[in-house]
């Protein structure tokens, strides 16, 4: 039996990712949470001859939905528009991480929690250190989910070498995402020394790396003000939830391990990566070992197999990625 809440299931991400989930046959009850309109995107859900079981709760049944649960995944908050910058978000979403983090550790104590709000790269660190404020942290249950990073990464690897004779799945062997979650602190990594080489001979590097760093501004900009990336982040998000409740299930994964934004200091390998890096950032994505659904060990072997440009991206994004953790931290203890 496996609960998974989704805090913010009516929103652009939750909806797609609650019916995503409903379809998973790893979930025996799902509960959706929002101020607004879940129980009847629960009710709707409800209708598909699935097994789980859906339910949903207003603004005042947060404890409801929660109790319980396994996974608690939260993409509340509010989408990037167009002029906004992950400034501007971090302002509105960092309350709202801080305030359903600590609904989880008081009614969902050993939850793994699933951040998808973004800035990730600020809210993780909220996240933590309201869980370290409570008394109650456990490095290994919190995780930012920067799949999308990955999802993006292998597409656009597959569309700059010609989908025609480098398919979108093929690549799922041959990039990962490093870093942080926002510009250009996501450093995609092609593990395949040729596939680098092609990118490079044909001048196509530069934008390919640009391209995975600012895609969400393809899709803001495409949305004209109506959204941002909801579609392919729910996808995303369920994607990594999978890797999570086959971990859960005690089910090896079918595909290479996904990168999380975790805190470095609290898990096995950790301290290792940040000598490596020779950075004081204490969070930072890098692919993850699972047991039992919580992260148990950070994998660093994907250093081996960097090039020169790729250094060089490293380089960059440790210059900024701490900007953005001190940022988070500072929001929780502003509030002591």
């Amino acid at each position: 039996m496996t609960k998974v809440t989704v805090l913010g299931a009516a929103g652009g991400i939750g909806q797609p990712l609650s019916l995503l989930l409903k379809m998973s046959p790893y979930v025996s009850r799902l509960a959706l949470y929002d101020l607004r309109l879940a129980p009847g995107v629960a009710r709707d859900l409800s209708h598909i001859n699935t097994n789980s079981k859906c339910t949903g709760y207003d603004k005042d049944e947060l404890r409801e939905a929660l109790d319980g649960a396994h996974i608690v995944v939260i993409p509340a908050g509010v989408p990037r528009k167009p002029g906004m910058t992950r400034d501007d978000l971090f302002k509105i979403n960092a309350g709202i991480v801080a305030n359903l983090v600590s609904a989880t550790a008081k009614y969902a104590p050993s939850a793994r929690i699933l951040v998808i709000s973004n800035p990730v790269n600020s809210t993780v660190p909220v996240a933590c250190e309201t869980l370290k404020k409570m008394g109650v942290f456990q490095p290994g249950k919190v995780m930012g989910v920067t799949t999308l990073d990955v999802v993006r990464a292998q597409t656009f690897l597959s569309d700059s070498l010609g989908a025609d004779h480098y398919s979108r799945e093929s690549m799922k062997r041959h990039v990962t995402v490093v870093g942080g979650h926002s510009g250009t602190t996501i450093v995609p990594i092609v593990t395949d020394p040729k596939l680098r080489s092609k990118l490079v001979s044909r001048r196509l590097y530069d934008s390919y790396i640009h391209r995975v760093q600012f895609g969400g501004d393809e899709v803001v900009e495409a949305k004209q003000g109506a959204g941002s990336a909801t579609l392919s982040m729910a996808l995303a998000g369920f994607q990594f939830v999978d890797q999570i409740l086959r971990s859960i299930h005690l089910e090896k994964p079918d595909v290479a391990p996904l990168p999380a934004f975790v805190y470095l200091p609290g898990i096995e390998g950790g301290k290792e990566l940040q000598s490596k890096l020779n950075t004081r950032a204490e969070y930072f994505a890098a692919p993850v070992e699972l047991l039992r659904g919580d992260v148990v060990k950070i994998d660093s072997q994907w250093l081996e197999k960097l090039g020169d440009l790729e250094k060089k991206s490293l380089a960059v994004c440790l210059g900024e990625l701490d900007t953005n953790i001190q940022k988070g931290r500072r929001f929780v203890q502003s509030k002591l």
